[in-house]
């Protein structure tokens, strides 16, 4: 059975793929920089993503992740709703 997690993030991915975006999810395996659930490249833009079951919030460490990759120019999301997540995109990146 998926999580309400996993189901956010299969929405996200058949999302990207309609668009024709790349995106990579790392796997964190403690070595390296830290990441977040998606990397996206989209008409040019970098994009980062962090997903959340319903209610749930990033760590600091997501957070500081997200904050560093914006400050280099990137476009950064995380929530927890699908809706919520196209409303974005549709204003930050499209």
């Amino acid at each position: 059975m998926q999580t309400p997690e996993g189901r956010l993030k299969d929405k996200i991915k058949a999302f990207l793929k309609e668009r024709d975006a790349y995106y990579f999810m790392p796997v964190q395996m403690g070595y390296g920089a830290p990441s977040v659930d998606f990397l996206v490249c989209h008409n040019g833009k970098f994009v980062a993503l962090e997903t959340k079951a319903p209610g749930g919030k990033p760590t600091k460490r997501q957070v500081i992740t997200l904050e560093t990759m914006r400050e280099a120019g990137a476009e950064t999301w995380w929530g927890d709703d699908f809706e919520q997540f196209t409303i974005w995109w549709n204003t930050h990146v499209s």
